[in-house]
């Protein structure tokens, strides 16, 4: 028999401030109910205060602690103040993002600056504001990046999409890197097409959807509870020596 049986890590959250842009609806909002609910304090970051301050209201009824703040994250000085005016945050989900299908051919450079500037230029910059106060803060932190089995695989019509999140998993993978010395960690989560307020109206499409269908092997389109768990075991102590991966959350996609 031995001594003693190795006690799994904890998935609590309990006294540890996370922020999620994003967070008005879709994956974001799934992501701070997610930390609220494992004991975090969560901050909802968007450029417009209605759904955010709805989320967080939605947190505060079923027991959770929120706050609602208005960010542009396409403003990098905006951004900078943002962090460097608040202690630092123990969590951070970088899921602000963009999407404009299309043949590479009939791509425009306002597209790409569209797709391109939120991806991955805003998600650097937030990255890097919250990763700088944790450093000052001797945080020893997580950065979730929400990424896309795009970042890993290329598709029709999603040049620019793939491009953002090719670029968003080296940038992980650097990020991990540059900050491992500060006990920071840096991981992303690529998820398949999950149904969100963004991606529904794709769905009434049949031809796209049954496409879509066909790649995912578990046979389903992704609901934002799949993601959930994810959010939370790289928010946690339980992922305490990951740094500079990818979660794939994909029903299988890839694997072919």
């Amino acid at each position: 028999m031995p001594d003693q049986l190795p006690i799994t890590p904890s998935f609590r959250l309990d006294r540890r401030r996370a922020v999620v842009t994003g967070a008005g609806r879709g994956i974001g909002l799934a992501a701070a109910a997610a930390l609220a609910q494992a004991g975090a304090a969560v901050t909802l970051l968007a450029r417009s205060a209605g759904e955010i301050e709805a989320g967080a209201a939605a947190i505060h009824a079923a027991g959770g602690v929120a706050e609602a703040a208005t960010l542009d994250v396409s403003d990098v000085t905006a951004v900078a103040a943002f962090f460097d005016n608040r202690p630092a945050f123990d969590v951070l989900v970088n899921n602000a993002g963009t999407n404009r299908p299309m043949p590479m051919t009939d791509v425009t450079p306002a597209d790409y600056d569209a797709v391109l500037d939120l991806n991955v230029k805003s998600a650097f910059f937030v990255a890097q504001g919250a990763a700088r106060a944790m450093i000052r803060g001797g945080v020893a932190g997580s950065l979730i990046h929400m990424g896309s089995q795009m970042g890993h695989v290329g598709g029709p019509n999603r040049s620019l999409y793939c491009a953002s999140k090719w670029a968003l998993e080296g940038m992980n993978k650097a990020f991990a890197l540059d900050l491992a010395p500060h006990g920071i960690r840096s991981n992303t989560i690529a998820p398949t097409f999950i149904e969100t307020p963004l991606t529904k109206p794709f769905f009434e499409d049949a031809a796209f959807k049954s496409s879509v269908l066909a790649k995912i092997k578990l046979g389903r389109i992704g609901t934002v509870e799949d993601l959930m768990g994810a959010v939370l075991f790289l928010a946690s102590d339980a992922s305490a020596l990951m740094t500079g991966s990818s979660m794939v959350v994909d029903g299988g996609w890839t694997a072919e």
